[in-house]
């Protein structure tokens, strides 16, 4: 089986402290999140832990968005 780095590393190539780019807002924010699930590739895993934990995310379709980037990289 092919390795597939983790959503929060692809995540973390989106940062960027001067866009108003919601992706890299989120990804600013995951950043600062101690308990976020570092390893985790399961959409439905991320979404729950997100949806229960993520005061700093102000819309789901954000998530939706950073995991199809994440998705559309992954198969490559």
């Amino acid at each position: 089986m092919a390795y597939r780095e983790s959503f929060y590393r692809f995540l973390m190539t989106q940062r960027d402290a001067d866009s108003k780019d919601e992706v890299a807002q989120f990804a600013n924010n995951a950043q600062n999140d101690q308990t976020f699930p570092k390893q985790e590739q399961s959409y439905e895993k991320l979404s729950d832990y997100l949806e229960l934990n993520a005061g700093y995310l102000p819309s789901m379709s954000i998530f939706d968005r950073a995991y199809q980037m994440y998705r559309d990289k992954m198969l490559y």
